[in-house]
């Protein structure tokens, strides 16, 4: 499996990376002229949180990419061995497989009010059917399973790391996000979120 793993993986993380970020993000633009990508440069609490998310997604890849074409290289990302199982291996192909599919349809169903990012100049309506009527963030659930089925698949110190931070990270995205989106839907977020929970 590990030969495989070390063709496929690069693949699929490109494929992840048109389906789930450069198609939305031009559709979106070219439907509504607006640039979905809200993170910037400023020094606040936001936009760090922007800078912290590229880097882990850098590492990632980085780790993806040494453990397929940098053999020794790969050993600093220190494996966990006892995890080293084809099993393990399997459930983390399938989590990544699912998660896919969940986020993709999720910004489908988000349309043209899909960001990267909060956005303070555009209001956007409030997605509350399909997947978002069980889940008042499925593109970052999304995002915490496939940081995990990538971990199991290829189980190392920094994997783990990457995992763990994101997990961190999405939970504050996702509390800055509630109090703005409070603010600008009032009692129809409120309802929302008396209804609906912030996960699954």
């Amino acid at each position: 499996m590990t030969n495989f793993l070390k063709i496929y993986l690069p693949i699929y993380l490109l494929f992840y990376l048109l389906l789930t970020f450069v198609i939305p993000t031009y559709k979106t633009y070219k439907a509504t002229g607006i640039n979905p990508i809200t993170f910037g440069k400023a020094d606040n609490a936001h936009d760090y949180i922007g800078f912290v998310m590229k880097v882990l997604i850098g590492l990632l890849f980085v780790t993806v990419l040494l453990f397929s074409f940098g053999d020794t290289a790969y050993q600093y990302c220190a494996p966990i061995l006892f995890l080293e199982n084809n099993n393990i291996k399997f459930v983390g192909l399938v989590l990544i497989h699912i998660s896919l599919i969940w986020i993709a349809i999720a910004q489908y169903q988000m349309s043209n009010s899909w960001r990267i990012g909060i956005d303070e100049k555009n209001k956007t309506d409030l997605v509350t059917n399909g997947i978002f009527s069980i889940s008042r963030n499925p593109i970052f659930l999304g995002m915490i399973i496939s940081v995990l089925g990538i971990f199991l698949i290829i189980p190392n110190a920094v994997n783990f790391f990457t995992a763990l931070a994101t997990y961190f990270i999405i939970h504050i995205q996702i509390r800055l996000e509630e109090v703005f989106l409070q603010s600008q839907h009032g009692n129809v977020y409120f309802a929302c979120k008396k209804k609906t929970r912030r996960m699954l």
